[in-house]
């Protein structure tokens, strides 16, 4: 799932929490949320290292950079909760 995805997920949760058509987030769903975005972390720092254009490993390390603010929310959302 891509980055894009999940931070719209994200905003769809918080509408739908604020209009009662939602339950509360609870750590295992934060947990399931980390898992996928440590894959997607994973497969971006072996797509780096196989890049062959700077322009291309760019793009990467942004989405990279991106999907590492991800996780560090994450796992401080994980401890509010937990």
């Amino acid at each position: 799932m891509g980055l894009k995805k999940l931070a719209d997920k994200v905003t769809d949760y918080n509408a739908r929490l604020d209009s009662g058509k939602a339950s509360r987030i609870t750590p295992s769903h934060v947990e399931k949320v980390l898992r996928k975005l440590r894959v997607k972390s994973n497969e971006l720092e072996a797509e780096i290292a196989a890049a062959s254009s700077a322009k291309k490993k760019a793009r990467l390390e942004s989405k990279l950079g991106i999907a590492r603010t991800h996780i560090a929310r994450a796992e401080w959302l994980l401890k509010e909760l937990g």
